[in-house]
Order: structure tokens, then C-alpha cells, then sequence
């Protein structure tokens, strides 16, 4: 058998058939270099999704490798029972550019962990379990995390720990509000919230969480200031309010480098993984010392902040700041989506191009009645593959390509993916 078929067997074997594969004949990536990957029988591809928006900074970045290959010749773990020094430097770092004063931070080792963290804060500060989220989120697979999730696709259980109201986002396509302008779709929001604490709460809430840009949800993109008249409702009834930066943090968006600050706001708690660790497992939360030190019991984190996680992720960071990739990342970004306009411009099917710097959707869907088109959405997927070009799938009914590369794409690169990605529309059309 080639390689990838018999992976393939071994895989369906032994892990479980809810772990989703992508493409018709599922590929193995085994090597990598900037913003191209190698798969297990040699095909060399662009990679414009990143492990899910993780290797932020770029695949084998010799700074970042060099930092993990030191700290590997000295020590691999140690537990948080013990001081490790470059987990406090990182820490200094991330409390430094949260924005939040007296800010403290807990490492986790993934995005779904870090949310889990800051929901539990919430609550148990708060003395409350209730929870209000965004129509379209998607928060992690965690128990406590799925039932803050607002996709019936990513939510395999209905037992939940929380009593969750979902009010709505920033998804206005498809929306009953799609036909407004921005200031008029986030007052129509602003007064569904107010509406829902009224007759779908005890009035004793303990937070909102809310990611800036909807990232699984297919990117949704909600007004500048969208955020800022959601947290004003939010102040006054005293809940506290979560910003979920685990896919648009660290300047991906381009014109910030968190994405609650397009909307003029400071969150009370952020979370964040991902980008951080450029493929090492790290996630976290930053919360104010108040609500960071508000848990009674002990706790630890065995694996969180491990002395190799953090010694890469601090490479990292230094890496995205001192190469100023959040510039970048609106530079190339703008391009980017520039080109998918007019690429959209020829293909009807395509209904939006939305998004911010390298975070960009791209939603298809039958041009008479709106109804999402999947099936393109997946032909597409296939013939980008086909034609050396990787890219993601969301959205609430999987038919929005989801665009996001390395912040340290060049120009050439995005005209290259472009290219790739122009022809796979036309050819899967046509097919």
C-alpha cells in the first residue's frame, strides 16, 4: 500500500472515528520549512492553515528550534511544584502585553485547558454557574468548554455544567439582522442580550465568553466596537467577560495584536494557546490578580508552563516581535483579501470574503437561494490540495474555507496561494 493508505488503516484501527480527517484520502505531513510542508509520499504543498492557526511564526524557525534544542539538553520537565524561570520570563512577558493591570498568569497546555481555567474562575468567583456565550462559538472539547459552544457539530453532549444562554454573534450573514448596517446589527444584538438577561437568567450571571473573531464558527467578523457595546451591558449587570484570544491573539489580525482591541475594551479575563508555542503544547489565561487568586483549594498544573513549552514559546514571541509579524500579517493580510474579492468577483457561489489580517473566510453558497453550498466547499478543499495549496474548513455548516497562513508569509507566497487557489475554485466549478 502507498503510505498514506496504509496509515490511513492503521489509524481507522486504533483512534477513534470522531477524530476527523481531512480530504477524501487523508494525507500525513512529515516535514516542513517557512510556510511549506511535505507529506509522507513526498508532495510538497503552501500551507495556508497552520496546524489549525499554530505555526505562527513559521514551520522550523531556527530561533525557535535552536531554543527547543537547548532546553531538551538540559531539562525536559520539573511540574509547577518547582520555580522554573522561563515559565516566570514568559509570564512577565504575557502580563506585560494583556493589557490587563495587575495582571497575573496560569499555563495550560491548550486553548480548550485555558478556557476551561477561565470558566471556572468565572464561576466560582462569581458564585454563580451561569454563562452567557455567542450563537456560532467554539470554545474547545473539554466537557465544561463544549457546553459553552454554540455549533450543534461540535457538540457532542447536551450534559453540561453550566446553565448557558446563547445570545447572538457576530455571524450577521445569517442572521435575522443581515440586512442592517453595522451600527444597526450590533444595537439589534446588543438589545437581544438585554432582552435574553431579562427572561433567560436568574439575573445572577457570572460571565460571557466570547472569542473576537468566530474561529471555527468560519471567522466570523463582528464591527469594530461590536465588543464594546456588548461589554457595557455586561458592566452594569456586573459579569465578568472572557475574551477567547486562542486564535486571534498575537497580532493576527493585523491591526492589533489582541483582537479585543479593535472594540476599545479591556476583558476581565483573556485565554490564549495556540500561536504561542509555534507546535508546543501551551495555552493560558491572564486574569487580574483579584480573579487569577479568587480559588480556594491548592491546584497545580503538571504539564502547563513546562520548562520546554515555555523556553520555545518565549523564542517564539521574541521571534513574532522583534520581525514585527503583526505588520506583516496586515500587510499580506490586505492582499490577500484583496485577491479573494476579486476571485470573488468571478464565482457567484462565493457570498463573503471576511475577516482580518491572516484570519480570512471565505463562504460559499448557492447564489439564488443562499442556501450553504458544502459539496463546492469540499471540492474546493480537494482541488486545492490537488493543486500544492493547504487550507481549512468551517463555519456553521462547513462551507467556508478558512485562510490562515504563517504571519510571515511573503507578498510571492500569498500571490502563489492565491493562484492555487483561483484555478482549485474554477476546476472543482467545473467538476
Amino acid at each position: 500500500m502507498a503510505a498514506h493508505a496504509e496509515l490511513l488503516a492503521r489509524h481507522r484501527r486504533v483512534l477513534p472515528s470522531w477524530m476527523i480527517l481531512y480530504y477524501d484520502e487523508p494525507i500525513a505531513l512529515v516535514d516542513g520549512e517557512g510556510r511549506h510542508v511535505t507529506d509522507a509520499e513526498g508532495h510538497r504543498y503552501l500551507d495556508f492553515f497552520g496546524g489549525i492557526l499554530v505555526t505562527m511564526t513559521g514551520h522550523r524557525v531556527p530561533e525557535v528550534v535552536d531554543a527547543i534544542k537547548r532546553q531538551a539538553d538540559k531539562l525536559l520537565h520539573s511540574s509547577t511544584l518547582y520555580l522554573i524561570e522561563p515559565q516566570i520570563e514568559l509570564a512577565e512577558r504575557i502580563a506585560e502585553l494583556s493589557g490587563i493591570p495587575d495582571a497575573k498568569v496560569f499555563f495550560t497546555n491548550s486553548g480548550t485547558e485555558a478556557n476551561d481555567a477561565a470558566l471556572m474562575l468565572a464561576t466560582q468567583y462569581k458564585g454563580s454557574n451561569q454563562v452567557l456565550a455567542f450563537r456560532g462559538s467554539y470554545h474547545g472539547k473539554s466537557h465544561s468548554t463544549i457546553g459553552v459552544t454554540g455549533q450543534k457539530a461540535w457538540s457532542p453532549t447536551a450534559n453540561n455544567p453550566f446553565n448557558v444562554t446563547y445570545v447572538h454573534g457576530p455571524y450577521k450573514l445569517r442572521s435575522p439582522f443581515r440586512d442592517m448596517d453595522d451600527d444597526q446589527f450590533t444595537a439589534a444584538c446588543v438589545a437581544d442580550l438585554e432582552s435574553l438577561l431579562d427572561v433567560a437568567t436568574s439575573g445572577q450571571v457570572a460571565a460571557m465568553i466570547a472569542e473576537p473573531i468566530q474561529g471555527v464558527g468560519g471567522f466570523a467578523t463582528p464591527p469594530d466596537g461590536f465588543l464594546r457595546a456588548i461589554k457595557e451591558v455586561l458592566d452594569a449587570s456586573g459579569i465578568l467577560f472572557i475574551c477567547d484570544e486562542v486564535q486571534t491573539g498575537w497580532g493576527r489580525t493585523g491591526e492589533t495584536f489582541w483582537g479585543y482591541q479593535a472594540h476599545g475594551i479591556v476583558p476581565d479575563m483573556l485565554t490564549f494557546a495556540k500561536g504561542l508555542g509555534n507546535g508546543l503544547a501551551i495555552g493560558g489565561v491572564v486574569a487580574r490578580a483579584e480573579l487569577m487568586d479568587s480559588l480556594k483549594a491548592n491546584s497545580l498544573s503538571t504539564f502547563g508552563g513546562n520548562p520546554l513549552a515555555t523556553a520555545g514559546a518565549l523564542a517564539n514571541l521574541a521571534y513574532l516581535l522583534d520581525n514585527d509579524l503583526q505588520t506583516n500579517a496586515l500587510k499580506v493580510g490586505n492582499l490577500l483579501k484583496e485577491g479573494l474579492h476579486h476571485i470573488a468577483d468571478e464565482v457567484p457561489e462565493i457570498i463573503e470574503v471576511r475577516g482580518k489580517g491572516l484570519m480570512i473566510g471565505v463562504e460559499f453558497a448557492d447564489p439564488a437561494t443562499g442556501s450553504p453550498d458544502t459539496s463546492l466547499t469540499a471540492a474546493v478543499m480537494e482541488q486545492a490540495r490537488e493543486e500544492g495549496l493547504l487550507v481549512g474548513k468551517g463555519g456553521l455548516y462547513g462551507n467556508t474555507l478558512r485562510i490562515a497562513p504563517a504571519l510571515s508569509i511573503t507578498e510571492d507566497e500569498a500571490e502563489q496561494g492565491l493562484g492555487m487557489l483561483r484555478t482549485a475554485i474554477h476546476k472543482a466549478r467545473e467538476g
